[in-house]
């Protein structure tokens, strides 16, 4: 949903103003065929960080993951599989410019399977790239933990709790 004021959190927002808001949600590293890990660059903080939001009502993580990136990027991405599930208050709590606070519950997913070229279909980005995981830019450090926890992953396949 682009229109904040009608999406879940948007509607939340209302009603409590800036209160502390717990978050069920997902994020997602997308690898193309170079191993590259497509960014994007996020309106709110200036930095980057994965493709990725919260949950609406009624609606499953691997659904949301699938929705955002679309909505966030125009690729359609297929095989989604979850790595790991960063629930850290100390990695996941944020105060949003505007005054916002929350506290994030985020299954992590991959995907190698996608169609279409990224694009900036929101105002939630500024900008959408793909990097090297060994050369990321400025990140969020909560997104920043999802990519070494996905390279974790790889290396145990065993799921990261972070």
């Amino acid at each position: 949903m682009n229109d904040f004021t009608s999406s879940y959190v948007g509607q939340l927002r209302g009603l409590v103003g800036n209160r502390l808001l717990l978050l069920p949600g997902a994020r997602i590293v997308v690898e193309d065929s170079e191993q590259r890990i497509l960014l994007q660059k996020r309106s709110d903080f200036g930095v980057w960080g994965l493709p990725g939001g919260n949950a609406e009502e009624g609606e499953d993580l691997t659904s949301l993951i699938v929705r955002e990136v679309k909505e966030e990027t125009g690729l359609d991405i297929f095989d989604v599989q979850p790595f790991g599930f960063g629930s850290s208050p100390a990695m996941e709590s944020f105060t949003y410019p505007n005054g916002d606070r929350t506290q994030h519950f985020c299954m992590n997913f991959y995907t190698r399977e996608f169609v279409g070229s990224p694009k900036v279909m929101d105002d939630e980005s500024l900008d959408l790239s793909w990097y090297s995981p060994v050369e990321l830019p400025e990140m969020l450090p909560n997104m920043e933990e999802s990519v070494k926890a996905y390279q974790r992953f790889l290396q145990s396949n065993r799921f990261q709790m972070f």
